[in-house]
């Protein structure tokens, strides 16, 4: 029983000691901040996010016109 409980602590201060399990959760709530950022300022425009996607797919096809 010892034994299970010595392996249990490596196991947790192993765990503890990662950080590169929290450094993609950070980078995970930096895109997520972003998105929503993004997203709001999209609905907030006078295009929406359907006019912004219709506008840039007009673009990319080359038949979009100065604003």
């Amino acid at each position: 029983m010892n034994k299970i409980a010595q392996q249990f602590g490596h196991s947790l201060q192993s765990f503890v000691r990662d950080e590169e399990g929290a450094q993609i959760i950070e980078y995970a709530l930096i895109v997520a901040v972003v998105s929503l950022g993004l997203i709001l300022l999209m609905n907030t425009s006078s295009l929406g996010f359907d006019g912004w996607i219709t506008r840039v797919s007009q673009c990319l096809t080359g038949t979009c016109t100065a604003p």
